[in-house]
């Protein structure tokens, strides 16, 4: 049986799951060209449609999440979410009650479902839209928002008992949750409150260093590099938060400590608040990681949410020594919640059980016939179809070039996986800084990201325990000894987040094994193929598009090589 799962909040998007299975899952971002969109997610929903081959009327079974009484208000009354989406991404003018904005937001996301009348409206407003698509006789199923975290984790990562940990800003009036997972089900043990939210406090601290919240987390988490240790007794933030066994609570309401971040900001240096957040963010999740291993007795962890995004957290929770097996959700945040409920719904109705997922290659692609009427559409190209377009790539790169490589399904999720790619050498450090003036445009202290031959991880990195990391979902200290082959994808601290590339992207594995008979190592830079402010692409027009902008030399679309004309 189908499931079509659904989220329209920040970051929306769709997926279809079949027998526990995700079979295709997108976000309406990479379709819209709007990073991290939201709304009702109308064009993920139609491509989930149209790449299974399915009409709405195929769909009996519709899940989503999240009914507290903020987002009950913006599905009522669309244009909320609309302004604040603005205002999130400074597309508008600075409004003048900016401090007002932020602390309605706060206490509006901390009211829960008033005794069930929100999730009776959220569901009249959903199936309304649903029915303007053409759906019929469907049920639909509400998932609450840390249980749908929980699920997306749980029930993709192959484990048979674990705790699972979710954190994120807030959702259903909750900022966390600690559960079991055990013979496929779900059993919250604790829960945490919206006052007492860590991902608040970091988004707080986003925003008041002149970052998107919600968005810009990673470049907090990269500045805190460059600050000199400081010294806990000398951390502003350090009382902030405490863990008590399996709860965390904030010393401060949500608006207190924005105002108190607010004076931290004005009397330091950037990278020393970045610092002094990061740490307040590490000594308190870690500890409450091993409060929850220790008090429920069970090695094995999975986990979600926005705050697991934060890669250097998720290292110093990998060297915890009580921990066994982890494993991060690859679409942690809110855009993942779509497959989240309908996982969850999908083991409440037909006990469809936990598999580990190999890759996350669940989106759309297109086909030969296609890719070339695109091309075509364009004089200024030149192309040619190549039996050896890996090969020929990998000659590129260990030449020195940068490349734009586009190949099969999308990836979901955050990361660039090996299909919608912008690859170059990871031992050059001026292609790194060309990279980044004709395209990406990235802070100056944000690092790439390599991706590396699996069987090669334990050559580049020093702290690798064997597990590799398909996903990008964590940072890893490189060794000395390969400081010059990876200059171009070390952060000042030679921490990198890699990925570790195997048998489940054969044609880009490919790519790298030819790298490495030039240099001697399976590594190379890969960083998303797209331009700074933009979503991954999608299309092979988003491709071209974004090729003929930054004025770059090659690409290639499945497999076709495409040249730009002198």
């Amino acid at each position: 049986m189908q499931i079509l799962g659904i989220w329209d909040g920040h970051d929306a998007g769709a997926c279809i799951v079949e027998d526990g299975k995700i079979k295709v899952a997108i976000n309406d971002e990479r379709l819209s060209r709007r990073k991290l969109d939201v709304g009702f997610p109308k064009r993920s929903i139609e491509a989930c449609l149209n790449y299974l081959n399915l009409k709405p009327t195929d769909i009996s079974i519709v899940a989503t999440t999240t009914t507290d009484f903020s987002k009950t208000l913006t599905r009522l009354f669309p244009s909320l979410k609309e302004r604040y989406y603005l205002f999130r991404r400074r597309k508008v003018e600075k409004p003048r009650f900016t401090r007002f904005q932020h602390f309605l937001k706060y206490k509006l996301t901390s009211y829960g479902n008033f005794f069930g009348v929100c999730k009776k409206v959220s569901e009249w407003l959903i199936k309304k839209e649903l029915k303007k698509m053409g759906f019929e006789n469907f049920k639909l199923y509400f998932v609450d928002h840390h249980l749908a975290h929980a699920a997306s984790a749980c029930f993709t990562s192959g484990m048979q008992k674990a705790i699972c940990i979710t954190l994120d800003g807030v959702g259903d009036a909750l900022s966390g949750s600690i559960n079991i997972f055990e013979n496929n089900e779900i059993k919250r043990i604790s829960s945490i409150s919206a006052r007492d939210s860590i991902g608040i406090f970091f988004e707080q601290v986003t925003n008041l260093l002149g970052f998107r919240e919600l968005e810009d987390e990673g470049k907090v988490m990269c500045m805190a590099d460059y600050s000199y240790p400081i010294d806990d007794s000398k951390n502003k933030f350090i009382d902030f938060f405490s863990v008590n066994g399996l709860n965390m609570k904030a010393k401060f309401s949500t608006s207190k400590s924005y105002k108190l971040i607010e004076k931290v900001v004005w009397n330091n240096p950037r990278e020393r608040v970045a610092y002094m957040a990061q740490r307040v963010l590490e000594k308190n999740v870690l500890e409450l990681f091993r409060n929850a291993i220790e008090k429920l007795g069970i090695k094995d962890v999975c986990w979600a949410g926005g705050v697991a995004s934060n890669i250097k957290l998720n290292r110093i929770i990998r060297l915890y020594s009580g921990l066994k097996n982890w494993f991060v959700f690859p679409h942690m945040g809110d855009g993942g919640l779509a497959v989240g409920s309908a996982l969850y719904v999908s083991n409440l109705l037909y006990g469809t059980k936990s598999h580990r997922i190999n890759d996350v290659y669940f989106g759309i692609d297109y086909d030969e016939n296609f890719i070339e009427s695109e091309i075509k559409k364009h004089n200024e190209l030149y192309y040619e179809r190549r039996s050896d377009i890996d090969e020929l790539f990998a000659e590129l790169i260990c030449k020195g070039n940068y490349v734009f490589w586009f190949q099969g399904r999308m990836e979901y999720g955050p990361r660039a996986l090996g299909n919608r790619s912008i690859l170059a050498p990871a031992d050059s450090e001026e292609v790194k800084d060309l990279l980044n003036i004709k395209v990406k445009e990235r802070e100056w202290y944000q690092p790439f990201c390599p991706s590396m031959l699996e069987e090669d991880a334990n050559n580049i990195l020093d702290d690798y325990d064997g597990i590799p990391d398909r996903f990008m979902t964590m940072g890893y200290m490189v060794r000395k000894d390969a400081k010059n082959a990876t200059r171009a994808v070390v952060n000042v601290d030679l921490s990198a987040r890699p990925q570790m590339v195997g048998e489940e992207n054969k044609k880009y594995r490919k790519l790298i094994e030819h790298v490495k008979k030039e240099n001697g190592y399976g590594i190379i830079l890969n960083t998303s193929f797209n331009i700074h402010g933009e979503p991954i692409v999608c299309s092979p027009d988003d491709a071209i598009r974004t090729m003929l902008k930054t004025k770059t030399k090659y690409l290639a679309l499945g497999d076709f090589f495409v040249e730009l004309k002198e």
